[in-house]
């Protein structure tokens, strides 16, 4: 796998001139002429990448699955996510790019800004492309507005270039969060589908003795079997119904607990073995967090 480490390594890649700004920059996607290159195949970035495109016909491949586009999204990469963009032969590079913005912005330009640290709050840098953010006709106006806001502000950089840019992309940030919100609610039969196949997974977890002996159910084992990634889940599910993917799971792992404590006679560290709990202490402590009682206080209130 190879790293792309700057801007201007990529735009080499991309046969498109230097970028202006060292730190940050907005890319036609009609312009690039990207070199037939292995590096397409595996490759990772220091800097991060948010893609509005319409008319995609490449193939990306995220993990271990493949997608295909053919309206307008919007993708947000961090850096050292490892990606990869399969060609078909049919097509050059820049012809199954569709048309469309990428905004790049190296990790250096947020140093001693609010956004360096309130940037790890949004989830969505770290979905998977098949959960890609599609906007409305009025959506997509307001973030071109933005992308091209910044290109107009690095033309000429002074002082105030940073502190402005940064506030765009804050502001395209703000924006992106609004409307995977709006996303979540609009696909909320299948979101809550979703949820149903979630509640199954569990049950079957704790049903399963072979499952258990790994341990506790974990956000991304649950992830990874619905083909959607932890943040995703999470992110959704909060939405939904108020509580994350780790929520759930301890709402469900107190619902089993109460189970076993009021029809059999398994001592709490049995139960607590039972349900993957590597001490019995942390399922005491998760019980009493959320009932604010002991496990054995509870079985005694139905004697």
């Amino acid at each position: 796998m190879q790293t792309i480490n700057s801007l201007s390594e990529f735009h080499q890649l991309l046969s498109i001139p230097p970028p202006l700004h060292p730190l940050v920059s907005v890319v036609l996607v009609s312009e690039i002429h990207a070199i037939n290159s292995d590096v397409w195949q595996h490759f990772s970035t220091d800097f991060y990448t948010i893609s509005l495109k319409n008319n995609i016909q490449s193939k990306v491949k995220y993990g271990q699955h493949y997608y295909d586009f053919d309206k307008g999204t919007m993708t947000f990469i961090a850096p050292k996510q490892v990606q990869s963009v399969e060609v078909e032969t049919t097509n050059t590079f820049n012809e199954t790019m569709g048309i469309g913005y990428v905004l790049i912005y190296h990790s250096d330009f947020l140093k001693n800004h609010p956004l360096q640290s309130t940037i790890k709050n949004y989830g969505y840098f770290s979905y998977s492309i098949n959960e890609a953010l599609h906007l409305s006709e009025q959506e997509e106006k307001n973030i071109i507005e933005i992308f091209q806001k910044i290109e107009k502000e690095y033309q000429h950089i002074d002082k105030h270039t940073q502190d402005i840019i940064l506030s765009q992309i804050d502001l395209l940030l703000n924006y992106s969060n609004r409307f995977y919100e709006r996303q979540f609610i609009t696909r909320k039969a299948v979101n809550s589908d979703l949820l149903s196949k979630m509640e199954a997974l569990l049950n079957d977890y704790f049903n399963n003795t072979e499952t258990l002996n790994s341990g506790l159910p974990t956000v991304e084992y649950l992830a990874n079997q619905l083909n959607y990634s932890a943040n995703y889940v999470s992110d959704m599910l909060r939405l939904l119904t108020g509580q994350n993917a780790q929520q759930h799971i301890h709402e469900k792992l107190i619902e089993k607990a109460k189970e076993k404590l009021l029809t059999t006679n398994l001592s709490v560290s049995e139960i607590a073995y039972e349900l993957g709990f590597e001490q019995p202490q942390s399922l005491n402590r998760l019980f009493k967090k959320k009932t604010e009682m002991s496990p054995l206080k509870y079985r005694q209130s139905f004697n």
